[in-house]
């Protein structure tokens, strides 16, 4: 039987990270800022007194090095957590990343593994502008043997740490800095969420609202609203962007016949994209209207906070891609 308490999303990652720390000493965090809470806010509270220097390794702005050190510590038997406190600069390292950590156990044909989380913070917002706004998942999900997860809740938030850390190969782990603030029942003892597993938020049997990381909540908010107006929504929570739990994405879609994609990342080429591929590929003959993404334009963001404001998909956006799909 867990033990639940109400937990910040941003304390119940600081947990994860000093759970698996305690219990598995090849388990250590590595990246910019590590010691600070400017950057990494109080994900890692505490870890630094607790743990000390040799296993939380605050480094110099190189986010090249830094990852490659964190691979190759991951192949000589490491289980090192590696952050990127804005994802953006994520793409200095594409390289340990992709051509890596990535291709790796493939190479050595199942016979070598890279356990390390690659964990990318999304900064969106507050007027930070084009280079540190962005939300790269479909970057890496496009990747073959990269796993993406997203949580968009403290629950998730632990969970899918702890089994980013647990897991043999390279997870991308992406969260933002939006839910950093939320707070959510999260049990005290260790537990994981399973990688490569969607959830359903809200039941519903008109149109099925399939989201991710902050759009969760977004949708869920769009769902009230809507059934105000007598408009049933199923929420979809997609936590894992690769693999994708295609089961209960079909499932949720052949019930409700209609699907809106809630995404914070751009539109073309983006998951929105590639979720709306896989239901019109293996369920398109339970579709009873158009199916609709609500993703960021495709523009820069910008750094005008008006500007922000329009820019920036809300509940508002769902409510209106659902009134859409519904009428057509």
């Amino acid at each position: 039987m867990f033990t639940n308490r109400k937990l910040q999303y941003s304390l119940a990652i600081n947990e994860a990270l000093h759970q698996m720390m305690e219990s598995d000493p090849s388990v250590f965090l590595i990246g910019q800022g590590v010691k600070s809470p400017w950057y990494v806010g109080n994900t890692a509270q505490g870890l630094l007194e607790r743990f000390g220097v040799e296993r939380v390794i605050d480094t110099p702005v190189s986010e090249n090095a830094m990852t490659g050190a964190a691979v190759g510590a991951a192949i000589s038997g490491m289980k090192p957590v590696v952050v990127h406190p804005r994802i953006d600069f994520m793409l200095y390292a594409f390289d340990p990343i992709i051509n890596e950590a990535a291709n790796w156990c493939y190479m050595n044909g199942g016979k070598a593994s890279v356990p390390v989380v690659i964990w990318g913070i999304i900064n969106r917002g507050g007027e930070q502008a084009a280079q540190h706004s962005q939300a790269l998942q479909a970057l890496f999900a496009h990747i073959p043997g990269l796993k993406v997860v997203m949580p968009s809740t403290p629950y998730d938030a632990k969970g899918l740490m702890i089994a980013a850390i647990k897991d043999d190969n390279p997870v991308v782990y992406i969260d933002d800095r939006w839910l950093h603030t939320l707070e959510g029942e999260v049990p005290e003892e260790v537990y994981e969420v399973a990688i490569g597993k969607a959830v359903i938020r809200r039941e519903g049997k008109d149109v099925t609202m399939a989201a991710t990381s902050y759009m969760v909540h977004n949708a869920m908010r769009a769902a009230e609203e809507l059934a105000r107006d007598g408009i049933s929504g199923e929420v979809l929570d997609i936590r894992t962007v690769k693999p994708l739990d295609k089961q209960l994405l079909l499932a949720s879609v052949k019930k409700t016949g209609r699907l809106v994609v809630a995404d914070g990342g751009w539109k073309t080429c983006g998951i929105a994209a590639e979720i709306l591929a896989i239901v019109l590929e293996e369920a398109f003959g339970y579709i009873k209207s158009p199916v609709v993404r609500v993703t960021l334009p495709d523009v820069p963001a910008p750094a005008s906070s008006a500007l922000e404001k329009v820019y920036y998909p809300d509940s508002g956006s769902i409510v209106q891609a659902v009134k859409k799909v519904l009428s057509s």
